[in-house]
């Protein structure tokens, strides 16, 4: 293990002064937070200011937030570890920072836009202990307003992803291939074996995950949790637990920070294609069609953004100018490391 754990990153970051512990928690929860400091509030509470039953730690490593996120942990928080980078080093980075100075049995990995009912973690724990053969756990997701968020799903491929792109989800033909990679058989219901969980909220036994090396640090933001789910599945059962629930926002940091967002998940689905084995010219026309459609999608949501506007429905139109922000931004400094990747 020790070939693999590596040491905190003293020069990118700072952490506080480790607080003492009578004992090893049962969990340690590490969130890696960007500019989302109230509902990272929100998150926090429900981990420290209601019952979990089970003794935790958590460390957040903040990505370097202009909004006070780091101070306001600092201040309201003090029982919480945390660690201030001075840049953006991305989610996966961030995350492996928080592993690093885990003492718990169990790492939970968890979104700065989740909420945790009272005793998650105790029933969390519970089904690992009671199931030592499973790698990695995920619960149930469900928005702020109680709706079911797709909580797993399988593995993606260049024709799921393809399907995405303007120039050919008109024509239909690859629409089969992206439902059974988007929904497929989920069943919000049914406990099972899953290919890939969503990043949002992972819970995993820590020698497990240092086994499984750990989260990608190429991954910057996007397709990290599809990576780390493939190479645990490969040695262990990866679970989906409808019985347990937690609340997810859903895409708030990346709607926040959409440039640095949008090029990133481009790029970390081409390295996950191309981890996963597909072949060189699979890859370089996923790439051309990406890069062909990237120009007429960005012009799309220009007009619509204008309509939107002009018909009087503001709210959408702020997400059609987010998304021709983010792809807008994918044209100008994303292209080179999505060729690259």
């Amino acid at each position: 293990m020790s070939s693999v754990r590596s040491q905190p990153r003293v020069s990118l970051a700072t952490p506080r002064p480790e607080r003492r512990h009578t004992s090893p928690p049962d969990v340690t929860v590490c969130i890696a937070n960007w500019n989302c400091r109230e509902l990272l509030r929100d998150c926090l509470k429900s981990l420290h200011h209601q019952p979990q039953g089970v003794q935790v730690e958590t460390v957040v490593v903040d990505n370097g937030s202009t909004d006070g996120a780091a101070e306001m942990v600092d201040r309201d928080f003090p029982e919480v570890r945390l660690v201030r980078n001075e840049r953006n080093a991305g989610f996966a980075a961030a995350n492996n920072q928080a592993a690093d100075l885990a003492r718990g049995r169990y790492l939970f990995f968890l979104n700065n836009d989740t909420v945790v009912p009272a005793y998650t973690l105790r029933r969390l724990v519970t089904f690992a202990e009671t199931h030592p053969e499973v790698g990695m756990i995920g619960p149930r997701l469900r928005d702020a307003r109680g709706a079911l968020q797709i909580s797993y799903r399988r593995r993606p491929t260049v024709g799921a992803l393809l399907h995405r792109t303007m120039l050919l989800r008109w024509t239909g033909l690859l629409r089969d291939t992206y439902r059974r990679y988007r929904r497929g058989d989920f069943d919000p219901k049914a406990q099972r074996c899953v290919d890939v969980l969503m990043g949002a909220a992972v819970m995993l036994p820590q020698e497990v995950f240092f086994e499984c090396g750990r989260w990608d640090e190429a991954f910057a933001f996007g397709g990290e949790d599809i990576d780390l789910s493939t190479r645990i599945g490969r040695r262990h059962a990866v679970v989906y637990l409808p019985q347990i629930e937690i609340t997810h926002h859903g895409r708030v940091s990346s709607r926040l920070n959409v440039t640095f967002a949008e090029p990133n998940v481009q790029v970390g689905y081409v390295r996950f294609l191309r981890k996963a084995g597909a072949g060189r010219g699979a890859l370089v026309a996923y790439k051309l069609v990406v890069t062909c459609d990237a120009p007429i999608h960005c012009l799309s949501k220009w007009v619509q953004y204008t309509w939107r506007r002009l018909t009087g429905r503001p709210a959408k139109a702020e997400k059609s100018r987010l998304a021709m922000w983010g792809l807008a931004a994918f044209l100008a400094r994303g292209m080179l490391a999505f060729w690259r990747a």
